[in-house]
C-alpha cells in the first residue's frame, strides 16, 4: 500500500504563505501527484495536479499564487501558497495515482487575522 503523509499547515494570515509536503512511501515517478483542499461544509475540489511528464494544472481560484512541484528521488511533492486568502482554509490533501489511487491524512490550512 502506498502511503502519503503531509506535513507544512498551519495558521497564517491573509497574504501570508505556506509550503506543504507530501513524502510517499514508495516511488511517485509513475504516479501524477495531485493536491485536494477541502473547506466545512463543501466538496474536495482539485487544487493542483503535477503529472509525471511534468505537465502542471491549478484550479482557476489558485492560479499565480501557488506553485506545484515534485521530486521524485525523495519521493515527496510540494505545494507552495502565496498571497493566501481567507477562502484558502481547508484541509489539504495530497493524491497519487500509480498503482491505484492513494490519498493523504490531510493538513489544515487556516487564513485568518
Amino acid at each position: 500500500q502506498v502511503q502519503l503523509v503531509e506535513s507544512g499547515g498551519g495558521l497564517v494570515q491573509p497574504g501570508g504563505s505556506l509550503r506543504l509536503s507530501c513524502a510517499a512511501s514508495g516511488s511517485i515517478s509513475l504516479s501524477a501527484m495531485e493536491w485536494h483542499r477541502q473547506a466545512p461544509g463543501k466538496q474536495r475540489e482539485l487544487v493542483a495536479r503535477i503529472t509525471r511528464g511534468y505537465t502542471i494544472d491549478y484550479a482557476d481560484s489558485v492560479k499565480g499564487r501557488f506553485t506545484i512541484s515534485r521530486d521524485n528521488a525523495k519521493s515527496t511533492v510540494y505545494l507552495q501558497m502565496n498571497s493566501l486568502k481567507p477562502e484558502d482554509t481547508a484541509v489539504y490533501y495530497c493524491k497519487s495515482d500509480w498503482p491505484y489511487t492513494s490519498w493523504g491524512q490531510g493538513t489544515q490550512v487556516t487564513v485568518s487575522s
